[in-house]
């Protein structure tokens, strides 16, 4: 079923990659629910302006996907808005904040990577999401694009998306990357031109997301199966469909 038309980018002062994950067609003919999750980049430079919106929006829950030392630099500001704050890092490291020079076909390893060694922690944010409680929710990373991308791409898939919904999803990040070359090219200044360049990193090509999906279905037979295998369960799935998607 073709998805239901609305607006889906937030626009804030403080983030270029702030969407709105309602609105997409599913196999069985329902729709994501619109305003109950939300996918985007840092949350770490909100204006006061930005606050509003997300109180306007009722953001109850932020996950935070970063690494320990992304978040010891900046992280959602719990003292300017009653939010639960919850911390599930998808990768052990990243490079420095002045290193943006990757190789080929890095952001597909890493994905795959993610699958492999963080799947724990991709269950427990699926698990955040599921619960009414929680929503509206929103969940982040520092681009909004890889370690978001993976996890929009495993929870839209559960909840009977199609892959080509999938896909395009993950392809709608392209969009905002020049603005958040932009930015980080006015934070490093001395890294301008290496940013400026670094057209793999910050691509948001549908072939990256597109060998994570097979990779799971390979491993696992299924985006189902990997969910398995991550650790939730039928009533998990049940959940995340009876609590995100249109009755």
């Amino acid at each position: 079923m073709a998805e239901s038309t609305r607006p889906r980018k937030i626009a804030l002062e403080g983030t270029v990659n702030f969407r709105d994950l309602g609105g997409y067609g599913t196999a069985d003919g329902r729709h994501t629910k619109w305003g109950h999750i939300y996918r985007a980049d840092g949350l770490s430079h909100l204006s006061d302006g930005d606050l509003d919106v997300l109180e306007d929006l009722g953001i109850k829950c932020v996950i935070d996907l970063r690494t320990e030392s992304e978040v010891n630099e900046g992280f959602f500001p719990v003292d300017k808005l009653n939010v639960s704050f919850h911390h599930h890092p998808l990768m052990r490291h990243v490079g420095s904040n002045d290193d943006f020079t990757v190789a080929p076909g890095f952001l597909a390893t890493t994905y795959l990577d993610m699958a492999d060694e963080s799947h724990g922690e991709i269950a427990q944010v699926l698990r955040l999401l599921a619960k009414a409680d929680n929503a509206p929710a929103v969940f982040h990373c520092t681009a909004g694009k890889d370690r978001t991308g993976v996890t929009a791409a495993v929870l839209l898939s559960l909840l009977g998306c199609s892959r080509e919904t999938v896909i395009a999803d993950y392809t709608e990040s392209h969009a905002a990357m020049d603005a958040l070359r932009q930015k980080l090219a006015a934070k490093y200044p001395a890294a301008k031109d290496t940013i400026m360049a670094a057209d793999d990193l910050f691509s948001a090509d549908a072939a990256s997301i597109e060998l994570f999906l097979d990779h799971l279905e390979a491993r696992h037979g299924s985006v189902v199966g990997f969910a398995k295998f991550a650790g939730l369960t039928d009533d998990d799935i049940d959940e995340l469909q009876r609590n995100l998607l249109e009755a």
